[in-house]
């Protein structure tokens, strides 16, 4: 049965950069594949690779059922294609740059559903947000607040931990072996 690896974090930890890592460093033999995101944020916003969608036009897509998954997280919606059934369908495995806080829904339709929760220590993360320049200090110190009740509250029996605190190719490498079937341990 093929997989589905939902990678989750709190914003800042390195998501993108692991997905992004994994993406060129998988074996090609690996029936995976990586599904992007509509977004309603700007494409150059920065961060990860998605396909940006207007307010109005997301709303439009998501009347019309072409999103898998959707949820709304500090006031942009994020949405995940309906072309990921299908290439379960297929057999092949799927990774998604989830949300901690849609995980329950996600599970309910997906119970191959693998949890992959990426985390740094707060110092790093705070050292991230700052850096990214997309919030002011109090929305970065609600967001390390939100990072540590969330991950706190994540009960999930298949869940699987990656720490991002050192460099990239560590987690990189962690994250690659896990979807990879080589590896099924906590990466800290």
């Amino acid at each position: 049965m093929a997989e589905l690896f939902y990678i989750i974090g709190a914003s800042g930890v390195g998501k993108d950069s692991l997905i992004a890592y994994a993406r060129q460093n998988m074996p090609t033999e690996r029936k995976l594949v990586f599904a992007h995101r509509y977004i309603t944020r700007p494409a150059d916003a920065g961060g990860e690779n998605h396909l940006a969608l207007s307010r109005g036009e997301f709303a439009r897509r998501a009347q019309m059922g072409c999103f898998a998954m959707r949820w709304r997280s500090h006031d942009t919606w994020y949405g995940i294609g309906i072309e990921i059934d299908k290439w379960l369908e297929m057999g092949l495995d799927v990774v998604v740059n989830g949300s901690r806080a849609y995980l329950e829904v996600a599970q309910s339709s997906y119970p191959q559903l693998i949890p992959v929760l990426i985390s740094a220590s707060s110092d790093r993360l705070r050292d991230r947000l700052t850096a990214r320049g997309r919030e002011s200090g109090e929305e970065i110190e609600k967001r390390l607040i939100q990072a540590a009740l969330l991950e706190r509250s994540l009960d999930h029996p298949r869940l699987v931990g990656i720490s991002n605190n050192g460099t990239l190719a560590e987690a990189g490498d962690c994250l690659v072996e896990l979807i990879s079937g080589e590896n099924e341990r906590l990466c800290v």
